[in-house]
């Protein structure tokens, strides 16, 4: 009997863990299907969120979380991160619905969307009356033209964001032009002078010349008695001249196209010529009965404007100098200027006349203009030719006229005109732009570059203290001197070429030398 009961008792044991074992796998199959909840488990975030607003009601288990039915949330949600104050809100735009987008079938017009998929590709050619009732029955039965249907499209009209708020992604997609972007495609031109040098006791004469500056880069000032050679290069300063007699000073200054001679015109009449290797005076021509304001080079001929208002021309190879004589003015002579290719010298003067003299004498053995132009008022110093149109000349008025003009000397016309607002006392084209600037005087006393030929003002430097006498420009074209009566000369690099226009004219230059080469 004692055998039995513990059979019997070896039997229930092996039943009770075969049951557990079932018991077990039943459990554990019930919570891979997810059919039911978990029992002591506990609630999800979703249930305890609802059950804190109270959206949930006496039975929490009932709201399934796929639904977005019943469901509610805050416009603020608590975010709260751990070791940090949890006073912090994070704001959540408000919307209804769930945070999952849910399409309500029932405006998205299935049938419609399933006609219009089905139908035949090439329809049949029907007749506009029968489309046109065809398209008043669609109106009428659908309350729209099937036709213009999309076959799928989104229920409701989208959310407005809220007021203040600001996409970031629209500063990187936007198609709009950022403040760096919209700037305009100009160079930059600095406003203050890359040097300023003293050029103590230069004479304030309006009708003078008294810079300079040669192809070989040395700039010659004219400071009352003396002639000083500054090398731009190097930064040496040499005394060339000075003139014997304390009452007498040089009034103008005029580099030959090479650089290698300088003429030099004196307030007692003479035109000097002096080689600044040597640095020696090479011959003195006399031929003038008062100063000589102006200076111009021809090639071997040197033009000379004095007070009296005749020109004269130097052949400086021959002894006997003086060549030919231009009387078109009735008072000094304050503008002289060759054109670049040689055919035509600008005479201004202080009769308010810009004569234009041919390069050979006439029929009668004489110089006579062939254009004279009469619209200034004031006294024409600044006459100056463009490098790329030969027949293009810029005057510029003194205090009375204070225009600047654009001439063509073979129409004889006048092609613009600009109220420059103060005196005209000089005026250079740039050899690097489609630019010229022009020097000023009461009262700014500024420069002021002009676009051409539109003739409108790129900018103005400032600085001088008194009225610019004079410009002159380096041989690169990039640097303008400017020569004032507050006994200055300031250096601007206002004509600066742009480094990749510099290199592609570099490589021009190159290949036609090399072309030269190969030629001769």
């Amino acid at each position: 009997m004692q055998r039995r009961w513990r059979r019997a008792g070896r039997v229930s044991a092996a039943r009770r863990s075969t049951m557990a074992q079932f018991l077990f796998e039943a459990d554990l199959h019930g919570l891979l299907k997810l059919d039911a909840p978990i029992p002591n488990a506990p609630p999800a975030r979703w249930q305890r969120k609802a059950k804190e607003n109270g959206a949930l009601g006496p039975n929490p288990a009932a709201v399934s979380p796929m639904k977005p039915a019943n469901r509610s949330y805050s416009s603020k949600t608590p975010s709260q991160t751990p070791g940090k104050s949890g006073s912090k809100i994070q704001s959540t735009p408000t919307r209804a619905g769930g945070d999952r987008y849910i399409p309500n079938r029932s405006t998205m017009q299935m049938e419609v969307a399933n006609f219009l998929l089905t139908k035949e590709n090439d329809p049949a050619e029907e007749s506009p009356t029968k489309k046109e009732q065809q398209k008043a029955w669609a109106v009428n039965l659908n309350g729209f033209d099937v036709e213009e249907a999309k076959i799928l499209r989104l229920s409701g009209k989208p959310q407005n964001a809220p007021e203040g708020y600001q996409n970031n992604l629209k500063v990187l997609y936007s198609q709009k032009l950022t403040p760096g972007s919209s700037r305009k495609n100009g160079r930059y031109i600095p406003s203050m002078p890359d040097r300023i040098l003293d050029a103590p006791e230069i004479r304030n004469d309006y009708y003078l010349n008294l810079i300079d500056w040669s192809s070989q880069n040395f700039l010659a000032v004219a400071l009352d008695g003396s002639v000083y050679l500054w090398n731009h290069t190097s930064g040496e300063i040499i005394q060339l001249l000075q003139m014997e007699h304390p009452d007498d000073y040089v009034s103008s200054l005029s580099w030959i196209k090479e650089g290698n001679y300088l003429a030099v015109g004196t307030s007692n009449a003479e035109v000097q010529l002096w080689d600044i290797q040597q640095q020696k005076r090479l011959r003195n021509m006399t031929s003038h009965s008062s100063r000589v304001g102006s200076l111009s080079w021809n090639s071997y001929i040197l033009s000379s404007g004095a007070r009296t208002g005749h020109i004269h021309h130097h052949d400086v190879r021959v002894a006997d100098h003086h060549v030919a004589t231009l009387a078109g003015h009735t008072q000094e002579v304050c503008g002289l200027k060759w054109s670049l290719d040689g055919r035509y010298l600008a005479s201004g003067g202080n009769d308010n006349l810009v004569n234009i003299w041919p390069c050979t004498q006439g029929d009668s053995g004489d110089f006579a203009p062939i254009h004279t132009f009469t619209q200034h008022q004031g006294a024409v110093k600044a006459v100056a030719w463009c490098p790329w149109q030969s027949n293009v000349l810029a005057t510029g008025g003194g205090t009375s006229d204070r225009y600047i003009r654009i001439w063509n000397v073979c129409s004889g016309a006048c092609l613009n005109a600009v109220d420059a607002h103060s005196q005209v006392c000089s005026i250079l084209w740039s050899t690097n732009y489609k630019e010229f600037i022009s020097g000023h005087g009461f009262a700014q006393n500024q420069l002021v570059i002009w676009k051409y030929p539109t003739m409108a003002k790129v900018t103005e430097l400032r600085g001088h203290t008194a009225r610019v006498l004079n410009l002159t420009m380096s041989p690169d074209g990039a640097t303008v001197a400017s020569a004032a009566a507050d006994e200055t000369l300031r250096l601007w690099r206002c004509f600066e070429m742009d480094p990749v226009k510099k290199k592609k004219e570099r490589a021009n230059s190159v290949k036609s030398s090399i072309m030269y080469q190969g030629i001769r």
